[in-house]
């Protein structure tokens, strides 16, 4: 972190009554458990398709349906964590106890590894002599599976907005970003190259093991700095908010909205100075418009929350609906991702993956690539690239900067691999296997495009959701990857329908055609993206 660090007046009272919450003491803490919960999770989900294939003798089909599941849940989930926290509990208690049950499916699913009453015999004579897993192996397999997919899932975010609430200054909260991702990405790639190597040469049970042992440590990390943290209270059911002024909105739709502040409802607490509601989106101002069905004969207002609601919560309704169209451009954003993400995989495995005369690259190692080139610019952008832009112009470079350039980024990187596998398509047909070292630029493409893309939509979401949404808004991300991932699902499959560009044997496909056809949707949705963009206001600068 920076050697001098500027504090904002809540950060410097704290210090001198001695409290000492809050700030850059309590950020290596929090990256502890993000460093082994991403460690164990890693690990784990990026090799389960071969440990569910290779240990309870599942067909190859159904083992990609269960992962598919778990990567899908483990990313939605944060959203309904998120949710808990904001309403109930604080990201604090929800991140504790999210961990604990990441632990306990890990502790259990190491067990499905060691004893072997809890999975069934190895085929030995092929395929045809494999016997399928008892119930009992399978409910105990697939409670941990559960456990995993809600504990790392329900965490993962929550600690992110644990971490952004120590600090008041908006430059450190994008620099914990940074590191946050930096964190998760160096975890990541150590997961599947060492441990998952372990788990393949050494043993499920020992690399399972190294995951709860990373998970644990992680935890105690965690609780050892419990007396450093600020903790925020939670502000109520704020999503229940939201539909309250969807509702109250549409039962009003006849009334016409006011120019007098008196014909709107405010509580005390809510605004200092009693304001209008914005003229933007005017229709949702009528959630707030008190009418003579909202009081009472003395004149006093019924506390009816589905017919009436205060002048912040239509604000706040309106600044998530707003973002949506900017959300939804993220979605398509990362779709192209989740496609390319298998691709590389299934052309590495029909390419050149020999280093030397003694080692082969695993193809679902591929990916790692994209690990390293992200932490590396990660650490660039944020020791050299943005400290330069903001003494040139004077100001931190806002997010949507970053996620514009993430788009252009991702078309750049399409484009590549659409060349590369052109080339690679004409070799095959001469029987010849290109090297899998053909993949790295447009891997390394992907990385950078991460680099920018996913700490600008978190410190986006971050700084313009209302603060009673906060640990929600940090979770936006990671709805984003797991909508992402099933539509990229659905477009495969629909390709697949449509055309013959992805045959079981992609040498007689047309992969590239696929990349291109990303080119296209990436440069339709960045149009998309720039008029959303171009047309937002930023709240809470």
């Amino acid at each position: 972190m920076d050697s001098k660090l500027t504090y904002s007046p809540k950060e410097e009272e704290s210090l001198r009554v001695g409290s000492k919450r809050g700030g850059w003491i309590s950020f290596s803490f929090i990256i502890g458990i993000v460093t082994g919960s991403s460690l164990a999770s890693t690990a784990i989900i990026g090799n389960l398709i071969v440990y569910l294939i290779r240990e309870f003798n599942i067909k190859s089909i159904n083992a990609a349906q269960i992962v598919n599941l778990v990567v899908g849940s483990t990313n939605l989930f944060p959203i309904v964590a998120a949710i808990i926290a904001d309403s109930f509990f604080g990201s604090f208690h929800v991140a504790f106890a999210s961990s604990c049950i990441a632990l306990m499916g890990t502790v259990i699913l190491t067990l499905t590894a060691t004893m072997n009453s809890l999975k069934p015999h190895p085929c030995i004579n092929g395929p045809t002599s494999c016997k399928p897993a008892t119930t009992v192996q399978y409910t105990v397999l697939y409670i941990s599976i559960v456990l995993i997919s809600i504990g790392f899932g329900g965490a993962r975010f929550t600690t992110a907005s644990l971490g952004a609430n120590q600090f008041d200054n908006q430059d450190h909260r994008a620099t914990f970003f940074n590191w946050y991702f930096l964190a998760f990405f160096v975890s990541s790639g150590a997961a599947l190259t060492v441990v998952v190597y372990i788990e393949d040469n050494l043993g499920w049970a020992l690399g399972f093991g190294i995951c709860a042992v990373a998970t644990f440590v992680g935890l105690v990390v965690f609780l050892l700095g419990y007396r450093f943290y600020r903790h925020e209270s939670p502000q109520g059911s704020a999503l229940l908010d939201l539909a309250r002024v969807f509702v109250a909105s549409v039962r009003k739709w006849k009334c016409k909205v006011s120019s007098r502040v008196e014909d709107y409802y405010t509580k005390g607490h809510d605004m200092m100075v009693q304001l209008l509601p914005g003229n933007r989106l005017r229709f949702f101002n009528r959630a707030a418009l008190i009418t003579d069905a909202d009081l009472h004969s003395d004149g006093s207002v019924k506390k009816s929350s589905w017919k009436i609601c205060t002048i912040q919560q239509v604000e706040d309704f309106k600044k998530i609906f707003g973002i949506l169209p900017l959300w939804s451009s993220s979605i398509f954003l990362s779709t192209p991702l989740a496609i390319h993400s298998s691709l590389t995989v299934l052309q590495a495995l029909v390419m050149d993956r020999s280093l030397g005369s003694h080692f082969k690259i695993p193809a679902s190692s591929i990916g790692v690539t994209v690990l390293v080139s992200n932490s590396i610019f990660i650490t660039f952008l944020d020791r050299v690239l943005w400290p330069f832009w903001q003494k040139v112009t004077g100001k931190s470079p806002r997010p949507l900067r970053q996620i514009g350039v993430g788009h252009v980024l991702t078309i750049l990187g399409m484009a590549v691999s659409a060349l590369v596998e052109s080339k690679r398509l004409k070799l095959a047909h001469g029987h010849v296997s290109m090297s899998v070292l053909w993949l790295f630029p447009q891997l390394v493409l992907v990385g950078i495009e991460e680099a920018f893309h996913f700490p600008g939509q978190v410190a986006f979401y971050y700084q313009q959701f209302p603060q009673s949404l906060r640990s929600t808004s940090t979770a936006m991300i990671s709805t984003i990857i797991g909508i992402s991932f099933y539509l990229s699902t659905a477009l495969i499959d629909q390709v697949r329908r449509s055309t013959e560009w992805l045959p079981d044997d992609i040498n007689h496909g047309k992969v590239d055609n696929v990349y291109w056809m990303l080119v296209l949707l990436g440069a339709i949705n960045f149009v998309y993206y720039l008029l959303c963009s171009t047309s937002y206001k930023y709240e809470n600068d």
